[in-house]
């Protein structure tokens, strides 16, 4: 049967997911700030080179053509296939949406189909083993909320825009996310600040002074390119209300990160309310949590009152890589997918 490898091609980070014999038996995640030039992807693959080289067929999905390195959508998809199949040749077969797997050629004549519908292979995969479900992925750029129905995707919009719309595309992540993105204000020692509107700080400063380990999940320069200690990423908060960290206590910093974070759980939640509405689910239908922001939907599902059961569960993840396969869920799908459909 051999291996089969999966890549998710974003426009910060290269996922890829190794697969045999339906069991997930390795999973990274690379940093690939993709908007800096496609030599950010090249070092990206040459770092995977070792995990995918074993593989006998390369399964591709991408959201990297939005990156504003490219004129437009179509143009990054076509400029992404060509580099990817230059770098696995025949190997290489693109997840196409509702049209399945590719070869290059396909996927160029059919780029709305090829770019930003990896969510489409998580729901199409979580499908595969349950019937009704409600995946959440949470990852460190964007938030996908897919229903998923008689075991198969059925999400209300297909592009962007539409999930934009109906609610099952929320943008906002676990670390990437600037905080003025997230709220105009929060509190501080009983007042109620107004935040400047500057990129100075990020949601990965919020979960540090909460006290989340980010040490490996956030892989991108600060918004001061300063280090990611506590004392950093206090100082860069409290640029957000006009302030130095010296003019509150830990506790003050804490109570105000956790509102942020208590703004950013309720877009989440919203959204996930707004989908459910449209595409009402039994009770015992589970929500599905991926991405790395796992442990918030988590949060979100007993908000709701459901069962809840992590993506890496269901991939059938080694005990070693079941955090990443959890994190990096389409990437997994699309290895899934391709190897059960070349078996």
């Amino acid at each position: 049967m051999g291996m089969t490898a999966g890549l998710d091609v974003g426009g910060a980070h290269l996922k890829v997911a190794l697969v045999e014999a339906a069991r997930t038996v390795a999973v990274r995640q690379i940093a690939c700030p993709l908007w800096q030039g496609l030599d950010k992807l090249d070092t990206a693959l040459a770092e995977a080179h070792a995990l995918i080289s074993s593989a006998r067929s390369v399964a591709i999905t991408m959201t990297g053509e939005l990156s504003d390195l490219f004129a437009d959508r179509e143009t990054g998809v076509a400029t992404l296939v060509a580099r990817l199949s230059r770098e696995f040749g025949d190997k290489a077969r693109f997840w196409m949406g509702p049209r399945g797997f590719g070869r290059a050629e396909e996927a160029c004549h059919h780029p709305g189909d090829v770019g930003s519908t990896n969510f489409l292979a998580t729901a199409a995969f979580i499908g595969s083993s349950m019937a009704d479900a409600l995946l959440i992925d949470f990852g460190s750029t964007t938030a996908d909320i897919i229903p998923i129905s008689s075991g198969s995707p059925a999400p209300r919009g297909f592009t962007d825009a539409e999930r934009q719309i109906s609610g099952e595309l929320v943008y906002t992540g676990f670390t990437r996310t600037a905080v003025m993105g997230v709220t105009t204000e929060a509190p501080f020692r009983g007042e109620r600040v107004g935040f400047a509107r500057e990129y100075l700080a990020t949601m990965a400063d919020v979960r540090r002074i909460l006290g989340y380990d980010l040490t490996e999940i956030d892989q991108h320069a600060t918004a001061d390119g300063k280090g990611k200690s506590l004392e950093e990423s206090t100082a860069r908060l409290g640029r957000m209300l006009g302030r130095d960290a010296r003019d509150g206590t830990a506790e003050d910093w804490r109570q105000t990160a956790a509102f942020v974070r208590e703004c950013q759980l309720r877009s989440i939640h919203d959204g996930a309310a707004r989908v459910l509405s449209a595409a009402p689910l039994l009770a015992t239908a589970p929500i599905v949590a991926a991405g790395i922001g796992a442990g918030e939907i988590e949060e979100i599902a007993r908000r709701l009152g459901r069962p809840v059961v992590r993506f890496g569960t269901l991939a059938n993840a080694d005990q070693s890589c079941e955090a990443w396969a959890t994190g990096c869920a389409p990437a997994v799908a699309v290895a899934r997918l391709l190897g059960a459909a070349t078996q």
